[in-house]
């Protein structure tokens, strides 16, 4: 019995020997994972209220673009912008205010809205953004701006009407062998796919790549013969 209890006290001596000399550092890094992992439900609790509360400000702007009331999209877009830009709502209300403020005639804030996507947007998002500046600045007869936006490329469901704007651009800048190169890249282009993108079943990508072809072939057309 003797025997037992030396042995035993031997290991309880262990014991604080050892916790003496890690147990601030077992402390220590249970006391960090316990941290990061109330920080890290922390964050996810924040991430879903910040989504809510976008999604309700999306709802507003939405409804006010059902209603073509620019003024409310202006308020609701810049809300979102300002206080939740990291969501997946902050690039769609831009896109949306975008259009409305160019039917609005408001292009200064349509092309601040639309710089924001090209700078804080995800690829195909990003690259409609572009397209759709692109478009702003042709009308303004703004033509390098507006060809500097289709420059770097852009993903391939964008290639066809990338080349298309480019065409056009050229086209009104009365350069007319650029114009038709872009063009003919652009119908070049139409035999890998659908010019918009995605969605679309294989009937509909052939109809729709069968109205953009005549589309450009009227463009080429007025161009006129090559010199």
């Amino acid at each position: 019995m003797a025997t037992y209890d030396l042995e035993e006290q031997e290991q309880i001596a262990e014991i604080k020997a050892w916790w003496k000399q890690y147990g601030n550092l077992m402390v220590g890094i249970v006391t960090a994972v316990s941290i990061g992992v109330i920080a890290w439900q922390g964050w996810n609790w924040y991430q879903r209220g910040q989504a809510a509360k976008a999604s309700m400000v999306y709802g507003v702007l939405q409804k006010a673009v059902a209603e073509d009331d620019s003024q409310r999209v202006k308020t609701a877009s810049g809300e979102l912008l300002e206080k939740f830009a990291g969501t997946a709502y902050a690039p769609l209300a831009a896109l949306s205010a975008a259009r409305i403020m160019v039917d609005a005639g408001d292009t200064k804030t349509a092309k601040l809205q639309l710089l924001w996507v090209v700078e804080n947007g995800e690829h195909e998002l990003r690259d409609l953004a572009r397209l759709r500046l692109a478009a702003v600045l042709l009308d303004e007869k703004a033509y390098d701006e507006a060809l500097r936006q289709l420059e770097g490329g852009s993903g391939a469901g964008f290639s066809a009407l990338y080349l298309n704007m480019r065409g056009d651009v050229f086209s009104a800048a009365g350069k007319k062998t650029e114009a038709r190169e872009a063009y003919q890249g652009a119908l070049a282009r139409l035999d890998q796919g659908d010019p918009s993108g995605k969605g679309r079943n294989t009937l509909q990508a052939s109809q729709a790549n069968a109205a953009y072809r005549e589309v450009l072939q009227l463009k080429l057309d007025a161009l006129g013969e090559s010199s």
